[in-house]
C-alpha cells in the first residue's frame, strides 16, 4: 500500500515538474533571443563605425552612455552581494552609516550658524547638508535608504520568498544600526555640549535650530515629504555608475536639494530628533510616531513604490 501510494505519488508529480520544465526552457529561449536581438543591434552600429580608425574607435566607446540595462545589472548585481553580506558585516557598516551621516547636520549647522542674517541662509546652509552624504556614499557605508534600491532590483528581476526574507533582513540590520549610530552621535554631541566650551555650545545650538526647522514636518506632511528625498537617493544610486569622476557632483547636488526643498529623510532626520529628545524637547514617542516612521514610509514609497519599479519597468521586456 505504502509502495503504490508512493508511486502514485511520483506520477502525480511527474507532469508538474515536466511543465515547470518546459517553462524554463521558454524563459532561457526567450532570453536567447532578446540576447541576440541586442548583439545584432550592436553590430549594426559597429558597422556604421567601420570607417573610423581603432583609435576613434576606442574614443567614441569611451564616450558612449551605458544603457539602462547596463545600470540596472550593475546595481543589481551590488545588490545581490549586499544580500549576502554577514550580518556582523552589515551591522558595523550600518552603525558606521549612521555616525557619518549626522555629519550632515553638524556641516549645515556651521553654515546656518554662520549666515546668521543672511536671506539666502537655509538655501546656502543647505549645501552642507551633503557632507554626510558624500561621507557614507563614497565610503561604502551601509544607508538605509540606498537599500531601497540596490536590495530591491534582485527581488523584482527574480522574485522569490528567499530574496524577500534576505531583503527583510538587510533593511531591518541597516535601519536599526543607523539608527544606533545616530543615536549616539546626538548623545555625544549633548555631552560635548555640557562641557563648557563656548564655541561647542554655539554649535551644538546651531543644530538644535536646524532640528527643530526639520521637526516642523510632522506625521502626514513627514510622509508625503519623504516621498521625494526617496525618490532623489533612489535617482542618486541608479545615476552613479554613469557619473565616473563626477560622483561628488550628483551626490551633493541631489541631497542638498533634499535639505532646500525641506524633504524629510528618516536617518539623517534621526540625528535632528534624537538630539531634540536628549535635549528634552521632544519625547521618544513623539520622535518616531511623529517624524521617523511616517519620513521611513515616505523614503520606501519614494525609494522602491516609484523608482524602483519604474527603473525595473523600462528595462523589463529587455531581460
Amino acid at each position: 500500500m505504502i509502495d503504490t501510494a508512493g508511486s502514485g505519488a511520483g506520477t502525480s508529480s511527474g507532469p508538474a515538474e515536466a511543465e515547470q520544465t518546459e517553462e524554463e526552457r521558454e524563459e532561457e529561449l526567450r532570453r536567447a533571443e532578446q540576447k541576440a536581438e541586442r548583439e545584432n543591434v550592436e553590430r549594426e552600429i559597429e558597422s556604421g563605425n567601420s570607417t573610423l580608425t581603432r583609435r576613434e574607435r576606442r574614443r567614441v566607446s569611451a564616450h558612449s552612455r551605458l544603457s539602462a540595462l547596463t545600470v540596472f545589472s550593475i546595481i543589481r548585481s551590488e545588490g545581490e552581494e549586499e544580500l549576502r553580506r554577514p550580518t556582523s558585516s552589515l551591522w558595523w557598516s550600518g552603525i558606521a552609516a549612521g555616525i557619518g551621516i549626522s555629519t550632515s547636520v553638524f556641516a549645515q549647522a556651521l553654515l546656518y550658524e554662520a549666515l546668521e542674517g543672511s536671506p539666502n541662509r537655509w538655501v546656502v546652509s543647505s549645501l552642507g547638508y551633503s557632507v554626510g552624504f558624500i561621507l557614507v556614499i563614497l565610503s561604502r557605508l551601509q544607508l538605509f535608504t540606498e537599500n531601497t534600491l540596490s536590495v530591491v532590483l534582485p527581488m523584482l528581476s527574480e522574485p522569490s520568498w528567499g530574496k524577500l526574507g534576505l531583503s527583510a533582513r538587510l533593511w531591518t540590520i541597516v535601519l536599526t544600526a543607523n539608527f544606533i549610530g545616530t543615536f549616539l552621535t546626538a548623545f555625544f554631541v549633548m555631552v560635548m555640549s555640557d562641557g563648557g566650551d563656548a564655541e561647542a555650545s554655539s554649535h551644538v545650538t546651531a543644530m538644535l535650530e536646524v532640528s527643530k526647522h526639520a521637526a516642523q514636518s510632522q506625521g502626514w506632511t513627514a510622509l508625503v515629504k519623504g516621498i521625494p528625498a526617496g525618490f532623489f537617493i533612489a535617482g542618486l544610486v541608479w545615476m552613479l555608475p554613469s557619473s565616473k569622476g563626477f560622483e561628488l557632483w550628483v551626490i551633493m547636488v541631489f541631497t542638498a536639494l533634499i535639505a532646500a526643498g525641506g524633504f524629510t529623510h528618516v536617518i539623517a532626520g534621526s540625528t535632528e530628533m534624537f538630539m531634540l529628545v536628549i535635549d528634552g524637547q521632544k519625547s521618544i514617542e513623539a520622535a518616531f510616531t511623529g517624524y521617523l516612521l511616517p519620513t521611513f514610509a515616505g523614503n520606501v514609497i519614494g525609494g522602491t513604490g516609484l523608482f524602483a519599479m519604474l527603473s525595473y519597468g523600462q528595462i523589463h521586456a529587455e531581460i
